[in-house]
């Protein structure tokens, strides 16, 4: 339920106090969740594979959702930051994979580097929360 409010929460990573953002925000019924890519306890999962850093991070929005009342199905819209167009398919394959029946409007976006050289995904996402 949403109440018009605004919520901001943490996840705890040390990137979020160091550049000063909230992993997510409740905004009257939608949610915001910020890049997130697939790391577990702030180390890089699967060093060199796009899918299986997808996957990863896709698992970490769905557990930033689940936190802000929110769930897969509900999002609207995600946002694919990839360092190597190459891996688009192993990107989306993932993505798919994640959505199934509820898929959002989605861009691919090849960028330069993440914040880790070992990061080749970052996931940004918007959920709307109609109940």
């Amino acid at each position: 339920m949403h109440d018009g409010a605004l919520r901001r929460q943490s996840s705890g990573t040390p990137w979020e106090a160091i550049v000063g953002y909230s992993r997510t925000v409740n905004a009257g019924p939608l949610v915001f969740v910020a890049g997130t890519t697939g790391t577990i306890d702030g180390r890089v999962v699967g060093p060199g594979d796009a899918y299986a850093q997808t996957v990863q991070a896709l698992r970490n929005v769905e557990m930033a959702l689940a936190e802000a009342g929110a769930r897969l199905a509900d999002v609207v819209q995600t946002r694919l930051f990839v360092t190597r167009i190459a891996t688009w398919q192993d990107v989306g394959r993932a993505h798919r994979e994640a959505f199934g029946e509820h898929p959002p409007v989605t861009a691919m976006v090849e960028v330069n580097r993440l914040i880790d050289p070992e990061m080749l995904v970052e996931v940004e996402a918007v959920a709307y929360l109609a109940r």
